[in-house]
């Protein structure tokens, strides 16, 4: 599956200009991007999912061609925006896919607006767990922007980006997401991309690991189809996450994609597109009900969650 580049279109929100791709007819399906990535981290995949879907895959807000003003950078910020962009774009409801902090992102968006939502899938998600990569904590460190401010000088950031390219192109797994890493490297020159990964960092990580979990709120998932899908060599959040997952939410959809890292969707987009492209085919989308919604509120999470066997790599 060849990657293409797509028509970047533009809509202003709240004052701010969000750069966002569509492509196809159908059902719509909105792809959320990790940090510090933009749309093009979904172009390898797009073109499949657009043959019976309408696919938008924006910029968040700081990111990408989207602007980066000082703005409200929190998971609640996304999904308003999110929402709000869907709505410019006459689109009512989606199934909404994130990766990685785009996983959050997708997360709070079903739980905020249920209403809007009719499946969510998650790919190497924050918010099952609270292991993360160092390098993600080192972000939330006094010092890192000035610090990056230096190593994203011209010389310097040529040199860091070639060096992780041909690291990646070694074909070692625990270092392929180094091309991927080299991308966003090379972004980081844009001061206000920098502040904004700042101030997204700080409201989900501390020197801890994750401070945001579905854990508390897994159980609403019983309303609504979640798949789960993560690499099996990812080196930046754990693949146990993907089981936690399934031991949140039993009723989820995990598929672990072998010889995969953290961006499974890059590694092996036409495994990855059969494996969403079914799950929609296979599940109804949801349908919210007040009624329903408020009864799963007031039983909470029913005792304690049995572990189920670790899924088989796809």
């Amino acid at each position: 599956m060849s990657e293409q580049s797509h028509e970047v279109r533009f809509a202003t929100v709240h004052g701010h200009r969000r750069a966002y791709v569509q492509v196809g007819s159908g059902p719509a399906l909105l792809l959320l991007h990790g940090l510090g990535c933009d749309h093009t981290t979904w172009s390898p995949v797009i073109e499949a999912l657009a043959e019976h879907h309408t696919v938008i895959a924006p910029d968040l807000l700081g990111h990408g061609q989207s602007d980066k003003p000082r703005a409200d950078y929190t998971l609640g910020g996304y999904a308003n925006g999110m929402r709000d962009l869907l709505t410019v774009l006459g689109i009512e409801q989606a199934t909404v896919v994130g990766h990685s902090f785009g996983g959050g992102v997708a997360m709070q968006f079903a739980y905020q607006y249920p209403e809007r939502t009719e499946r969510l899938a998650l790919v190497a998600s924050g918010g099952l767990g609270p292991e993360v990569s160092p390098i993600i904590r080192a972000i939330t460190t006094p010092g890192f922007h000035q610090a990056i401010g230096l190593l994203t000088l011209p010389g310097l950031r040529h040199l860091g980006t070639t060096g992780l390219r041909l690291l990646a192109a070694t074909g070692v797994k625990h270092i392929r997401d180094l091309d991927e890493v080299a991308t966003i490297y090379d972004s980081l020159k844009d001061p206000a991309a920098r502040t904004a990964m700042r101030h997204v960092v700080r409201g989900v990580v501390d020197w801890q690991g994750q401070v945001v979990t579905m854990a508390d709120r897994a159980y609403l998932t019983d309303a609504m189809p979640m798949a789960v899908i993560w690499g099996r060599d990812d080196m930046v959040l754990p693949v146990q996450h993907a089981h936690q997952a399934a031991t949140l939410a039993p009723t989820a959809r995990v598929e672990v994609m072998a010889d995969a890292g953290h961006f499974p969707h890059k590694d092996h987009p036409q495994r990855f597109a059969r494996i969403l492209t079914d799950f929609i085919r296979t599940t109804e989308p949801a349908s919210y009900s007040r009624a329903r919604w408020r009864r799963l509120l007031e039983q909470g999470a029913a005792g304690t969650l049995a572990p189920v066997p670790a899924a088989t790599p796809a």
